[in-house]
């Protein structure tokens, strides 16, 4: 699994916005949000950086997030799904998400890389409410230029 360090966002300038990176509480179990982009500052209406995710307005799908996070901690595998109102307050969009493992030991993660990607809503035909397969690995990451 790869480490924070062979990460540069040079790489991916244009994804930086919906990027973050959370540390896994090896001690604590909590996961804290170590750096989040300029789009997670709008969705959730004030600095997340610093913020535990257990602090977070996330309404009726806290256990959904919790349990994401916790599986990729737990497991070292990738995970991705979809969800509508990534929020309180927000149900008019739809959340396209990402989550990496990341370890700089060899004993499991120590951070997750995340991407997050917010569509309105009143593009789709159908309207999502909950849609996600946690289960199954990435397969692949599409470079975009």
């Amino acid at each position: 699994m790869p480490a924070r360090r062979d990460i540069s966002p040079v790489d991916f300038p244009r994804l930086l916005p919906g990027i973050s990176l959370v540390d896994v509480g090896a001690d604590s179990g909590r996961f804290r949000v170590r750096l989040a982009g300029t789009r997670l500052r709008e969705i959730y209406e004030r600095e997340i950086t610093g913020l535990y995710l257990d602090e977070f307005d996330w309404g009726n799908h806290r256990d959904y997030w919790m349990s994401a996070y916790e599986r990729v901690a737990g497991t070292g595998r990738p995970a991705q799904g979809v969800v509508r109102g990534p929020r309180v307050s927000k149900e008019h969009l739809v959340q396209f998400w990402l989550r990496l493992p990341l370890s700089s030991r060899p004993d499991g993660v120590d951070m997750i890389l995340c991407y997050d990607a917010f569509v309105p809503a009143a593009e789709f035909n159908e309207r999502p409410t909950v849609m996600t397969d946690m289960t199954a690995p990435v397969q692949a990451v599409a470079q975009t230029g």
